[in-house]
C-alpha cells in the first residue's frame, strides 16, 4: 500500500533477483561494503544486519565496518565520514535526520559509493543519480494490518490513544497514517482522545510517560497504539503500573519482547511486521546491481507480515529466518 518517498509505485523484491551470471561478476570485483546505521541493538536493527552480512558473503563482497549512531544525527554524519576513508564501494544506510544528514551523504555519493537506503532517503537526493534505491517495508500496509488488529480485539468499539514518532522519519509517520485512516474510515464507534509524540532516544521511557498520561486522564480508554515494538514496550510498562491488564496494544515490528506477550496473549493484540532480514538480502542485491551497471527501481517494497498470538510463532520464523527462541516457545499459550 505504501508509496516510496518521493511518491514512487513500489517495486517487488523480485527486481533485486541475481543471475548465477551476476554472482560470478560481482564476485571478482573484491568488491567492499559498508553498513551506517540510525541506532542499533533492537530485533529489526540486528536482521537487517544479519540479512545484509548473509549476502554480502554469498557475493563474496567484504563489509569493512557496521556503525550505530544512537539516532544521533551528529554522530551519522561522523560515522559516514570515517567509513568512507576506507573506500566503500556499496553503502547501506538508514539516515536518522533527512536534512541534517544530507550533505554527507551526497558528499558519499560524489566519492563514488553505491548508496542503498533502509526507508528513508536524504532530503535533496535524487534516485539514479545520487543513491541506487530505499527498500523499506509496506508502512502504510503495517499502519492498516494494526488498526484492524486493534479493531478486531476492541469489537469495533472504544477510547484509544495514539503513541507516534515526533520526527521527520519517511517511514514511522506512514505506519501513523495507515493506523489513523483506518480506524478513522472504517471504525467510527472507535473514537481516538489522543496522540503524543516521543522524540527519543529513550523510546520505551518516553512512551511509558506517555501512556501513564493517558491512563490517567481517561479511565475508560481501552487500547493505545504505539508506532512500533520498543514504545509498545513502555506502553505494556505503563499497562501493568496501573494495574490495566485488559488494555488493548497494536503496534508495528515483531520484537522479543512483544512476541511473549504475544504468546503468553497479555495486553499485546497483534501487529504489523516487518521482513527485515529479507530487506539486508535485497540491500545487498541492488547495491550489487549497481556495481554491474544496473539501474534497479528506486523503491522497492516488501509485504507487511500480520502477526496475533496464533501465528506468533510461524511469524517469527518467517521474519528472522529461524526458529522462535525458547523463551518465546515456552511463554506460547495454547
Amino acid at each position: 500500500m505504501s508509496k516510496g518517498p518521493n511518491g514512487e509505485e513500489p517495486a517487488p523484491v523480485s527486481v533485486a533477483e541475481l543471475s548465477n551470471d551476476d554472482v560470478t561478476k560481482i564476485k571478482a570485483l573484491g568488491a567492499k561494503a559498508a553498513i551506517v546505521m540510525h541506532y542499533g541493538g533492537n530485533d529489526w536493527a540486528n536482521a537487517q544486519i544479519a540479512g545484509l552480512k548473509s549476502e554480502f558473503s554469498r557475493l563474496g563482497i567484504n563489509l569493512i565496518a557496521t556503525t550505530d549512531a544512537n539516532f544521533k544525527p551528529d554522530k551519522q554524519v561522523s560515522d559516514l565520514e570515517t567509513v568512507m576513508t576506507q573506500k566503500p564501494n556499496i553503502v547501506v544506510s538508514i539516515p536518522t535526520d533527512p536534512v541534517a544528514t544530507a550533505s554527507a551523504y551526497k558528499k558519499a555519493a560524489a566519492d563514488g559509493a553505491k548508496l542503498v537506503f533502509m526507508d528513508n532517503v536524504p532530503q535533496g537526493l535524487t534516485a539514479g543519480k545520487d543513491y541506487v534505491s530505499v527498500v523499506s517495508a509496506d508502512n502504510y500496509g503495517n499502519g492498516v494490518v494494526s488498526a484492524h488488529q486493534m479493531a478486531k480485539a476492541l469489537g469495533g468499539k472504544g477510547k484509544i490513544g495514539m503513541i507516534f514518532h515526533e520526527a521527520d522519519f519517511f517511514v514511522t509517520k506512514q505506519r501513523y497514517q495507515g493506523f489513523k485512516d483506518t480506524i478513522t474510515k472504517d471504525y467510527p464507534d472507535i473514537k481516538i482522545v489522543e496522540e503524543k509524540g516521543i522524540a527519543g532516544p529513550d523510546f520505551a521511557g518516553d512512551a511509558q510517560s506517555a501512556a501513564n498520561a493517558m491512563l490517567s486522564k481517561y479511565a475508560d480508554l481501552s487500547g493505545i497504539w504505539a508506532v512500533w515494538d520498543v514504545p509498545a514496550e513502555g506502553v505494556m510498562a505503563a499497562a501493568r503500573a496501573a494495574g490495566r491488564t485488559d488494555l488493548k496494544i497494536a503496534t508495528e515490528d515483531l520484537g522479543k519482547n512483544v512476541a511473549i506477550a504475544l504468546a503468553k496473549n497479555e495486553l499485546v493484540v497483534g501487529l504489523g511486521a516487518q521482513v527485515p532480514f529479507d530487506q539486508g538480502v535485497t540491500e545487498a542485491r541492488l547495491g550489487a546491481l549497481a556495481l554491474l551497471g544496473k539501474t534497479p527501481p528506486a523503491y522497492v517494497a516488501l509485504s507487511a507480515v500480520p502477526v496475533d498470538h496464533n501465528n506468533v510463532l510461524e511469524s517469527w520464523k518467517q521474519v528472522y529466518h529461524e526458529d522462535a527462541p525458547k523463551d518465546i516457545q515456552d511463554s506460547f499459550k495454547k
